[in-house]
């Protein structure tokens, strides 16, 4: 999933743009913000259109939350960085500038009375199937946002949405059936299946610390902070069912399943009720701050972490490195409880020793060396194929069904679409852990089917609808040039 996403991100940012509706519809999750510094709100500039830091928050925080989906909760703030998570949303509101910017000078438009119908088809902002207004505020305060600049977001993605519209066209007979023709060549294929298990390269205490040395900046300790920390718990916080089941009706949109469904208050009343008494606890949370900068605390606790460690939550971590020694963050929630921090001591990364990195080394250097060692017995094997020891297949086709022993299904669908896309009669593809060489012994092209003519249609309507689009951003690139106020957007 993550590998797709990025590498389709440039040509898809308008459908992940719909940050709004994707929050509401999924219930929105607080991961924080990402700042490059900017202080005036407006980060950069595109055509005519400026970029703001707060919708550049918006846009990280959708993109961090799609992701931590996509990886079952897993992902956090060192692979956000990792991956340019900031870089990837600025490039995605770049892109949506210049679309705007296009809009604009095309003469296509979105009315105030189509701005309305989308807001209230919006199901969280919904009461017994029609738009309620007091649920509509009640999310605007939860998210600090006002309706001028709620509204008006929508309206730049109903206009964004618009104008990506026009690119639809309908495939054309001829274009359906050469993509049919493509989808029904059949393939007949002499094939070995090679891993790492047939292989085994000599590993020595010596190679190893050889490629420490050339590699060892990539092994240092992780940024430590010394930290001193107050909690103040929401446990003993008494709540009425009939103060829960109001909260609950004024906060819904945020409680929802993984598919963007909104829970019932019997499937949310667990979650509300810790919702609200931390909502109780946050005057009393806020008085141990003012308490803790002015020193009148005791019930102190020191703890040293690494930077993004899980005791504490994404949020918490993007304050503190905001934050220098000696400074206090105001409260926080983890779980059921509010954490005020005083950072005591900062320190910084450095590089390992190469006792401290060995196992990590080691680890690296052994997958390393089993790459090259089963690239090697590949193109060995390739070179001396033998077809009597190969396995032979029936005619395939690129379908999800198909299974290559001693491939999964999966991994067969991985590897008959890049045989599909190449040229050669034989040769060898990866495919995750393992390599498989290959030769065509026969090919034929089979009778389309006329129960797949709908799904060819749409593959070509997809097709060229990913052409459009790319050679209209391409064309817009050059139109519309962007000028940064700020470092660290772009590289």
């Amino acid at each position: 999933m993550i590998s797709w996403m990025q590498k389709h991100n440039k040509y898809l940012v308008w459908t992940i743009w719909v940050a709004t509706i994707a929050f509401i519809g999924a219930g929105f999750v607080g991961w924080g913000s990402y700042s490059f510094g900017s202080k005036a709100g407006n980060i950069a500039k595109v055509g005519d259109v400026e970029i703001s830091q707060a919708k550049l928050n918006m846009v990280y925080s959708n993109l961090y939350s799609q992701y931590n989906q996509a990886l079952n909760g897993n992902f956090d703030d060192k692979k956000a960085k990792e991956m340019r998570l900031a870089q990837q949303a600025f490039l995605q509101l770049a892109t949506q500038a210049k679309i705007l910017n296009f809009a604009k000078e095309t003469g296509i438009v979105v009315s105030d009375k189509e701005v309305l119908k989308k807001l209230e088809s919006i199901k969280p902002f919904q009461k017994d199937g029609l738009f309620n207004k007091e649920i509509y505020q009640a999310y605007l305060q939860s998210q600090r946002l006002k309706a001028k600049a709620f509204e008006a977001t929508l309206k730049e993605e109903l206009l964004i949405q618009k104008t990506m519209a026009l690119l639809t066209v309908d495939a054309l007979p001829f274009e359906t059936e050469a993509i049919s023709a493509a989808m029904n060549v059949s393939d007949k294929l002499a094939y070995r299946v090679l891993t790492q298990e047939d292989v085994n390269p000599a590993t020595d205490d010596a190679k190893v610390k050889a490629f420490w040395e050339m590699n060892k900046e990539l092994y240092k300790t992780p940024q430590m902070y010394d930290l001193s920390v107050v909690w103040t718990s929401s446990k003993d916080v008494n709540v009425t069912d009939d103060e829960i089941k109001e909260f609950y009706e004024a906060n819904s949109f945020n409680y929802t399943d993984a598919q963007g469904k909104q829970l019932t208050f019997d499937e949310a009343k667990a979650q509300a009720t810790q919702d609200l008494k931390l909502k109780k606890t946050k005057k009393s949370a806020q008085k141990t701050y003012i308490a803790f900068k002015k020193g009148e605390l005791s019930n102190i606790e020191k703890i040293t972490l690494p930077m993004g460690d899980q005791k504490f939550t994404g949020e918490i971590w993007n304050a503190l490195k905001e934050k220098s020694t000696g400074e206090i963050i105001k409260p926080k929630v983890v779980a059921d409880t509010y954490a005020t921090i005083k950072i005591e001591n900062i320190i910084a990364p450095r590089v390992k020793t190469y006792d401290e990195a060995k196992d990590e080394a080691t680890k690296m250097y052994e997958l390393r060396a089993k790459k090259e060692a089963l690239l090697a017995l590949a193109e060995k094997t390739e070179k001396e194929f033998d077809q009597s020891t190969a396995t032979i297949s029936d005619f395939v086709k690129l379908e999800k069904n198909v299974k290559l022993n001693p491939l999964n299904s999966q991994e067969s669908l991985q590897f008959l679409q890049k045989l599909f896309t190449s040229s050669k009669e034989k040769g060898i593809i990866s495919v995750r852990d393992k390599v498989v060489v290959y030769k065509i012994l026969e090919q034929k092209l089979t009778p389309m089917d006329e129960n797949v003519t709908e799904s060819v249609k749409q593959t070509v309507n997809t097709l060229k609808q990913n052409t459009f689009e790319s050679n209209l951003i391409k064309m817009l690139d050059k139109k519309y040039p962007t000028q940064t106020y700020v470092g660290g957007l772009t590289n």
